[in-house]
């Protein structure tokens, strides 16, 4: 008798798709802020603003991208065609955005802005058209029984593009402030182009040509259709904990800037430990999520996240400054350096096993479409979060340390949201089709 067991090297080539995603999100979250703030003089209800106008428009795409690459056939497949072309647009348009903000080349300083804006947007757009479709590809050829492992996997991948972005972006930042940006769109391209020699997407309809091919608005108008609405749950309980997290994202560097007063290069290189943390608990966070149940894995890491993130907003800035021990590279390590290790570790409890519990609640056929729909919720949070919390810091006097006592409160609702589902655990059964890149056959 056989049963499938996971590839771990084609496994870890895919997720050189993610690490392109991860490195080039977080030099944009990371540095376009300080660009924001410290060479335009925006305020920071406009900065949550700006961080999130492009998403609104990525609110529309990337959904109705995952389910145009359900029913999407070429040669290369229904995923890749959108990586290629998606990848090298995002990598350009976030290199051109240092060029005409510092500015590099002679441009009249009334044009710098909107040259400014103009960059970012198009890089927004260009990484709405690629991510659903690369994210897609890891339930497309895991079975269900290892998708949180895999998607460990991925997400360790992703998270190694994070460290990157923030540890060697912040050091080459203070050499030129342009040179985090080029390593960013140089490292997507050559990690998309990998995803294309190595991976080889299966064949879903070679069994049934005549199936009903998924429609992204008919998917989601059944959502409050079900009994259980366990889908409905999985949704908003990933809409709370990205509002949290997304407007901790855009304004944590600026919170140690200003609020702890530290450099900008130490404020966005503070954040490769949160980063660091989150790919050492990533595998692990998938093994747990296949042993002990996802909703049970997501549940813990929403309470610690909870804890973390008011243990900052309580604990005085003298206090979260205090040196705790020094760290090869990173140098010492304050209190608030600490919390956010403890955060990397519970964050990957979190976002490890929630695509899996997404996808295991629908069949292979319409993986894209509900890839899409995680991605219509995650990017409401994206547009609701920094504008909540930039509004929350201009009222309260440009009080950064604000935004961690509204996190908890979203993440106290994802945890009420998600606790009433019943379904989204591993499948004992599950069908992959043809060609399959991330496992192999295990004699038993």
């Amino acid at each position: 008798m056989q049963k499938p067991k996971m590839n771990y090297g084609k496994t870890f080539l895919l997720g050189f798709g993610f690490f392109g995603v991860m490195i080039i999100w977080a030099v944009y979250n990371s540095f376009v802020p300080l660009f924001l703030a410290n060479k335009f003089n925006i305020q920071p209800a406009m900065i949550g603003f700006f961080m999130t106008i492009d998403n609104i428009a990525a609110l529309f795409i990337q959904p109705a991208v995952g389910s145009v690459s359900d029913r999407l056939r070429t040669k290369i497949g229904r995923r890749l065609p959108f990586m290629l072309i998606g990848a090298p647009i995002a990598g350009i348009a976030l290199a051109l955005a240092p060029v005409v903000a510092i500015p590099m080349i002679n441009i009249p300083p009334e044009a710098r802005l909107p040259l400014f804006v103009a960059c970012t947007v198009s890089f927004v757009l260009a990484m709405a058209v690629w991510r659903t479709p690369v994210v897609a590809l890891m339930p497309d050829i895991t079975p269900s029984r290892y998708r949180s492992q895999a998607n460990g996997v991925i997400n360790f991948m992703g998270g190694i593009g994070s460290i990157i972005a923030f540890f060697i972006g912040a050091k080459l930042y203070t050499i030129n402030e342009a040179f985090p940006f080029w390593l960013g769109s140089v490292l997507v391209v050559i990690a998309v182009v990998l995803v294309f020699i190595f991976i080889r997407e299966p064949k879903v309809y070679e069994e049934n040509p005549n199936a009903e091919r998924p429609n992204l608005w008919k998917n989601f108008g059944a959502l409050f259709k079900e009994k259980q609405h366990d889908a409905l749950r999985i949704f908003f309980a990933i809409l709370f904990w990205f509002i949290a997290m997304n407007a901790i994202e855009t304004f944590f560097s600026l919170y140690a800037n200003r609020y702890l007063g530290m450099s900008e290069a130490d404020s966005v290189q503070l954040m490769t430990l949160n980063s660091l943390m989150f790919v050492v608990g990533a595998l692990p966070a998938g093994y747990i999520g296949g042993k002990i149940g996802r909703k049970k894995t997501i549940s813990i890491g929403l309470v610690l996240m909870s804890l973390i993130m008011l243990s900052v907003f309580f604990f005085t800035k003298d206090m979260l400054m205090v040196s705790l021990f020094t760290l090869p590279m990173f140098g010492s390590v304050p209190v608030v350096g600490l919390l956010l290790m403890f955060a990397g570790l519970s964050w990957s409890l979190v976002n490890i096993n929630s695509l899996p519990m997404v996808v295991d609640l629908t069949d292979a056929v319409k993986i894209g479409t509900y890839t899409g729909l995680y991605y219509l919720f995650s990017t409401l949070a994206a547009i609701a979060g920094p504008n909540i919390n930039g509004w929350i810091v201009q009222l309260t006097g440009n009080n950064y340390s604000s935004i961690f006592i509204i996190g908890p409160i979203f993440m106290i609702a994802a945890l009420i949201s998600i606790l009433g589902m019943k379904g989204g655990e591993a499948r004992q059964e599950d069908h992959i089709f043809a060609d399959q890149a991330v496992i192999e056959p295990e004699e038993i």
